[in-house]
């Protein structure tokens, strides 16, 4: 576990980073009292790029959450003695991967098979 010391150390940063970033995005999703004037289609308009704009933080909150999920994952993996070990076929996740993404939990053989599967059920 010595050699991972490293990556645990970048997955509590990144968590930290993740929950920091998914708080700022929820304190700013608060409704605003702010209403726009001069608008020749008023309401309408605001009320448009209000649910826009919620799309949008919804989408990020999302993706930001799967990332939280993934990371936690991969904390969760180190403490239990297991980082390191794909997910699917248990065989050990090449370094230069784990370098690249710290919370990968698949060898890059599984995520290509899981990659060719995806695309093949669309």
């Amino acid at each position: 576990m010595v050699e991972f010391a490293e990556f645990y150390k970048r997955l509590k940063k990144e968590k930290a980073e993740l929950l920091e970033k998914l708080e700022q995005l929820r304190t700013l999703g608060q409704p605003s009292a702010e209403r726009k004037e001069g608008s020749p289609f008023g309401k309408r308009e605001e009320e448009a790029d209000e649910a826009s704009e919620l799309e949008k933080r919804l989408a990020l909150e999302e993706r930001l959450g799967e990332s939280l999920n993934e990371v936690e994952h991969a904390l969760q993996k180190y403490e239990a003695g297991t980082y390191g070990l794909c997910d699917s076929c248990g065989q050990p996740i090449e370094k230069g991967r784990l370098e690249a993404i710290p919370q990968a939990s698949l060898c890059l053989n599984c995520k290509a098979q899981r990659a060719k599967e995806a695309k093949g059920t669309r």
